[in-house]
């Protein structure tokens, strides 16, 4: 008899243990009632002619970056599938963002010269999340960073691979696309 009771608390008990979890889901944390997302093209506000941005070499421009970022953000949307890109009409939420700065930043030199052996890229936006409905800000981030760091050629060895500043760029965008799409949809 006791050691019916004993499976049956013990069984009660992973029951509970297992519904309970650590209250994981594959579901959105946003909140209300949202459903679709219009992504406002990305503007871009890089100013070149500023003083400063000349005399910083690392301070550069690529133009279209803000397209690929807009695009990038969408497919970002469609791929985690909490919030479906919809019109601008029938969206619940409205995104907004504008490209602020993009940067090629050193991060490693070769031994005893200026050869530059390592960078990284970054990318910076300024976003705003707005609710169709009340045309109200939910939320505002500025200075938004994605990034990605790759070696040039003079490093390639063994542990090193050697990645084209094309497809670096590439994954500076992927990577913001896909923390803004995790700054939406998680609400940390």
């Amino acid at each position: 008899m006791k050691k019916n009771k004993l499976i049956l608390f013990l069984s009660l008990c992973l029951l509970s243990a297992g519904l309970s979890g650590c209250n994981y889901t594959t579901r959105s944390m946003l909140y209300g009632n949202y459903n679709t997302i219009y992504v406002e093209p990305f503007v871009n506000k890089v100013d070149i002619t500023q003083e400063t941005f000349s005399a910083n070499k690392y301070r550069i421009y690529r133009p279209m970056l803000e397209t690929d970022i807009t695009k990038k953000v969408i497919n970002r949307y469609l791929f985690d599938g909490n919030l479906r890109p919809a019109k601008q009409t029938d969206a619940d939420l409205i995104l907004k963002g504008e490209l602020i700065e993009y940067r090629k930043d050193p991060l490693s030199y070769t031994a005893n010269t200026d050869n530059v052996t390592e960078y990284r890229i970054n990318i910076y936006v300024n976003l705003s999340l707005w609710d169709t409905k009340t045309n109200k800000m939910l939320w505002q981030e500025n200075n938004f960073n994605g990034n990605y760091s790759f070696f040039t050629a003079e490093t390639v060895n063994s542990a090193n691979v050697k990645v084209p500043e094309a497809t670096a760029v590439n994954n500076a965008v992927e990577d913001l696309a896909r923390r803004i799409v995790e700054r939406t949809v998680e609400q940390w």
